[in-house]
């Protein structure tokens, strides 16, 4: 992947494709921006798009940034790759990048064709937020979880039952989790810190953009409840809700979360 300094830091990203619109897709916390070229990428790019997939500020080989950072300076990262990449950008981002793709669609409206949210949030409430407090501890505190237990947990928590339902799919899955492991570094445990970021709703009342929201039914990780406060907040955002799937639904329904997004850009470009 290509690495350029932006915004004081090297950043990785990967672009698919010289023509057509620019789609930037944005990882959640502790995932390479490759992730997207499992599904995600392949559609877009069928569909006639430029996509552009990067490595968060936190993720190697773009720089860690041990010390900490904000979400304005992860925001200030897109801005500068959109730039970079000759935008301005469809963003479609998932968890905690979705957040960045909230406050992106709010402080540059220029670089924004429209922007898309799976997974979205404008706070955690305390279930979340205690769970985020507990993942700093486990590694402040030197702690790896066993690998089997790590799997069955993250299972649990980012899957959804209808998933679980099935013995084998389960199995796939529980040995991914298992191959990646509880421990992380120390740019993912600077990205923890950004749980704590306040609410921003009152802003997103100003974003101009086109924006739709994707909602997993069964999402634990930012409940379905926590998503539509960002539609609702949004001028004229849509939501869509995809049901038997959880926080992973990008990966659980890739078809079906593909289809979403593709109906909407194709309704904005």
């Amino acid at each position: 992947m290509p690495i350029v300094e932006l915004n004081g830091i090297r950043l990785s990203y990967q672009v698919e494709g010289d023509d057509g619109e620019l789609v930037l897709l944005i990882m959640g916390t502790g995932s390479p921006g490759r992730v997207w070229r499992m599904h995600q990428v392949p559609a877009l790019r069928k569909a006639g798009y430029r996509v552009a997939t990067v490595d968060n500020r936190g993720i190697p080989p773009t720089d860690e940034c041990a010390d900490g950072f904000t979400i304005d300076d992860v925001v200030a990262d897109a801005a500068a790759l959109i730039e970079h990449l000759g935008g301005p950008a469809h963003v479609v981002g998932t968890s905690l990048g979705s957040r960045i793709t909230q406050e992106l669609a709010h402080t540059r409206p220029d670089l924004v064709r429209s922007a898309v949210m799976l997974a979205a949030h404008a706070r955690r409430d305390p279930l979340q937020q205690a769970w985020n407090l507990g993942e700093r501890a486990l590694h402040d505190h030197g702690i790896v979880l066993p690998d089997k237990y790590y799997a069955a947990v993250t299972a649990l928590r980012n899957l959804s039952p209808r998933t679980l339902e099935d013995p084998v799919a389960t199995r796939d899955w529980l040995d991914l989790f298992e191959m990646g492991g509880s421990k992380i570094g120390s740019g993912v445990r600077a990205q923890l810190n950004l749980g704590d970021v306040p609410s921003d709703l009152a802003n997103y009342r100003k974003i101009t953009a086109p924006c739709l929201v994707v909602g997993y039914a069964d999402d634990q990780v930012l409940p379905t409840y926590l998503q539509r406060e960002v539609a609702n907040a949004i001028p004229g955002a849509r939501y869509a809700e995809i049901t038997d799937c959880g926080h992973f639904g990008y990966l659980e329904r890739p078809d079906e979360v593909n289809r979403v997004i593709l109906d909407f850009l194709a309704s904005v470009s």
